[in-house]
């Protein structure tokens, strides 16, 4: 059985002191395996539980798009609308001469962003790699000087979202809409836009389409501080000292009130069987009770590699070679976890991870809170012992 294989990778982790504990979940048709292991920190004895929850960080990003094509199937939203009819911020946009030039030499734009460009990460505004990951340029110190927050979930912006996206709009784009793929700003205009066109916050909107009807009751932007008593701390290694350390701008009262700015690329908290009720629902674009939420149509266009050759190869390790279809990746060629392109999901920064493999029929999740998971070949592992013929 895969999910027994799956269990080993991750029981060696912990006896091996690389994480404390995990939760994974193993489907294939209808036989699912749920392992809780290990505890929630190193040292600890509080034990890892089915019902723990975990910090999302990047899981919500495909959880943002599918409510997105939602209201796209509803004709509220379509694709080739400029975002600027909902988010007049970012109208008559502005785009550096040179990604590393001073914030005044812009050319405009060659036209609006739309709404595929947001939900493919398009919009030419987002993390750069090069020379090294979010180098000191004068639009990245922008973001920085104004608290932003446009590259990492934690610690917070303190803005509203109407008072971020005044801020956001009034700085250049790095490149062109439609050029070049770019992580993470997308989805934070992404939440924006959905809780405008939705008419409430995006916790409102996320709650009525998707969280009721798909019965996640944990799946939220926070959570009573009793039902987070359990939250597991969260790790990264240090790359300086090689030592891996607590990180401490994540601690539970951060998630125990609602956020002035609710995330849609990073700021959701969930257990394992919420998870895999989206998990599901991305399979079919239907509820439990067989009520359909979201058109085949839609479904395609999520789990559908959008960009070219180039775009890929210019989404880093980021990307890792993978495609992107709206608000996840998407593979587009064989690798050590599926020979057959076509597996889609995603992995938050956090330790968090999830994919479905229509070719296999698995659905694999595992939720840890150490960063170390997404370079350390935990993944890798983990989800080819899931994958397994």
């Amino acid at each position: 059985m895969t999910s027994t294989d799956a269990h080993q990778v991750i029981s060696g982790r912990i006896a091996a002191g690389k994480l404390p504990g995990a939760v994974t979940l193993v489907a294939r048709g209808n036989d699912v395996t749920i392992d809780a292991l290990g505890v929630t920190a190193f040292g600890g004895e509080e034990p890892m539980r089915r019902e723990t929850i975990f910090r999302l960080a990047s899981l919500t990003k495909p959880v943002v798009a599918a409510v997105t094509m939602m209201l796209v199937d509803d004709g509220v939203l379509a694709l080739d609308q400029p975002i600027d009819t909902v988010l007049p911020e970012m109208a008559g946009k502005q785009v550096l001469r040179a990604v590393d030039g001073p914030l005044d030499d812009t050319v405009p734009a060659n036209r609006p962003i739309t709404l595929e460009d947001l939900l493919t990460y398009r919009i030419g505004h987002g993390m750069i790699e090069q020379p090294t990951f979010n180098p000191p340029f004068p639009i990245n110190h922008a973001g920085w000087d104004q608290n932003l927050v446009l590259a990492e979930p934690d610690p917070r912006t303190p803005h509203a979202p109407d008072e971020w996206m005044k801020l956001f709009g009034a700085l250049p784009l790095m490149y062109q809409p439609g050029e070049r793929w770019q992580y993470n700003t997308s989805g934070l205009l992404l939440g924006v836009l959905v809780a405008r066109a939705g008419g409430g916050t995006l916790e409102e909107v996320l709650i009525a389409r998707l969280f009721d009807p798909l019965g996640m009751p944990d799946t939220r932007f926070s959570l009573p501080a009793d039902r987070l008593t359990g939250l597991p701390r969260q790790y990264m290694t240090n790359f300086g000292t090689g030592v891996m350390e607590e990180q401490t701008n994540t601690a539970t009262p951060l998630w125990t009130k609602p956020p002035a700015f609710p995330s849609g690329s990073a700021g959701l908290l969930s257990t394992v069987d919420d998870y895999y009720s989206f998990a599901r629902f991305m399979k079919s674009g239907t509820s439990p009770s067989g009520h359909r939420l979201l058109s085949e149509k839609s479904l395609t266009a999520m789990t559908t590699n959008h960009l070219t050759a180039d775009q890929i190869a210019g989404g880093g390790v980021i990307l890792g070679g993978r495609g992107w279809g709206l608000g996840q990746s998407v593979t587009v060629v064989p690798d050590q976890i599926s020979q057959t392109p076509g597996r889609y999901g995603w992995e938050g920064g956090y330790g968090t991870s999830w994919f479905n493999d229509p070719t296999t029929g698995v659905t694999a999740i595992l939720l840890t809170q150490v960063s170390d998971v997404l370079f350390d070949g935990t993944l890798t592992e983990f989800g080819a012992a899931a994958n397994a013929q």
